[in-house]
């Protein structure tokens, strides 16, 4: 159940989850009305969980994604769901190549008309998936890739997020610009790994690595909040509800695929199951609108 628990300087409400929040109401979108537009990436675009719609093709949109789920509750009189898989704050604003045709500037899609817009983004502008993919180890307790990213006390994902903080702020500014009238909801990344040391050699990642990236994830999340935060957005949690839904669960339970996917979906992307629940945390921001 959605509770509102205080008004806040910049007019937005905190919800249950603790860390989802949303501002004040902008112009209706459901039931016949408004226009709905979804930007992201691949956890946005959801490879591979259902039939592949949209174009370009290789930007991998299944038919069960969040966006088309929380489009089906709503029934807003249009809806265009420009993420792409492998997109960053960069394919905002710029074309993006895919490996079957070209994606243009997902921003192109928010226009004067537009009345709501989620925005999932920054994964891959710090290169979680890339990173993690490189972290495999025969040794359980091992932690190479926070060896290399935190050699000499720097910690580089905590660079790359801090560097990725303004540009999220300069697409919040310029949906605003584009959509006056829409209600804004940034959305945030599920919970991926478990708390403690990880599942290996399922998932083959030292548990010194899971902690390190469970910590990065954490951080991205925690950035998104902030910036959707200071730009009048709504921020929609996924990780709070994703808990005990991580890779290392049981194939009923888990949000979110392992590294060889046990049902419909990528390595290390949610399932459909996955989908809903980030849908559901939408939904729930967009009740206190």
């Amino acid at each position: 159940m959605v509770v509102v628990v205080g008004l806040l300087a910049y007019g937005y409400y905190k919800w249950d989850h603790g860390s989802s929040s949303a501002p004040p109401a902008g112009a209706a979108t459901g039931d016949g009305t408004g226009r709905y537009v979804a930007l992201g990436d691949s956890y946005t675009a959801s490879p591979r969980t259902g039939k592949n719609v949209g174009t370009p093709p290789g930007c991998d949109r299944s038919d069960d994604n969040y966006p088309r789920l929380v489009s089906a509750d709503l029934k807003p009189a249009e809806f265009d769901d420009v993420s792409c898989s492998g997109a960053t704050t960069a394919n905002l604003t710029a074309a993006q190549k895919t490996g079957n045709g070209s994606n243009p500037p997902q921003l192109d899609a928010v226009t004067s008309k537009t009345t709501l817009v989620t925005l999932g983004i920054g994964g891959n502008d710090i290169g979680f998936l890339s990173l993690a993919s490189s972290c495999a180890t025969a040794h359980r307790s091992s932690s190479p890739c926070k060896d290399k990213l935190t050699a000499g006390g720097h910690d580089q994902l905590a660079d790359r997020i801090d560097a990725t903080a303004p540009k999220v702020a300069a697409v919040l500014e310029r949906i605003h610009k584009q959509a006056p009238k829409a209600k804004v909801v940034v959305v945030g990344y599920p919970s991926v790994l478990p708390d403690g040391d990880g599942c290996w050699p399922v998932l083959p990642i030292g548990a010194g690595d899971v902690d390190y990236f469970r910590g990065a994830l954490g951080k991205l999340n925690k950035m998104l909040e902030d910036q959707a935060d200071a730009h009048k957005a709504g921020y929609a949690d996924t990780a709070t509800p994703g808990k005990g839904h991580d890779v290392c669960t049981a194939s009923d339970t888990r949000w979110v695929e392992g590294v060889i996917p046990t049902l419909h979906g990528t390595a290390l992307h949610p399932n459909a199951r996955g989908e809903q629940g980030m849908a559901d945390a939408v939904l729930g921001v967009l009740k206190l609108f």
